[in-house]
């Protein structure tokens, strides 16, 4: 689980007048992340479709469409490790039909994300989202 939910994130990001200190604070997001275990990033965990090396690993607690879904990553770049912990934000924690019934584009919309990433991080969040959308999709 991760520190704050997508609300409070919400709420921090209007802390910030421009974009340059938003993506200091997503980066810095990424930093406080946890280690994540070097045994876990295989080809199994790997996310394609993302410039960078993205590993997702995903922890399932019960079954079907209630099962509550968490997940950790890691990324060789910063700001993509930030893009995963604005991610478990939105879904780490909740349960599969949960993430599967979220409209990511929408709750994006709120920090304006999307607009301020280049095609390449947003077909990288992109690919992010579908995977976690995947794991939540194998429990239903």
């Amino acid at each position: 689980m991760t520190a704050e939910t997508f609300d409070e994130l919400v709420e921090n990001f209007e802390l910030f007048d421009d974009w340059e200190e938003r993506y200091r604070y997503v980066i810095d997001l990424g930093k406080q992340m946890p280690a994540f275990p070097d045994a876990l990033k295989t080809d199994a965990t790997l996310v394609e479709g993302c410039v960078s090396r993205v590993w997702l690993d995903e922890k399932i607690t019960g079954e079907g469409p209630e099962a509550i879904i968490e997940f950790e990553g890691d990324s060789d770049a910063f700001i993509v490790k930030g893009l995963i912990a604005v991610l478990q934000s939105l879904f780490s924690g909740q349960t599969a039909r949960t993430i599967l019934d979220t409209d990511v584009s929408q709750q994006l919309s709120r920090i304006d994300l999307s607009a301020h990433l280049s095609p390449q991080r947003s077909n990288g969040l992109n690919a992010m989202v579908g995977r976690i959308k995947g794991f939540a999709k194998d429990q239903v």
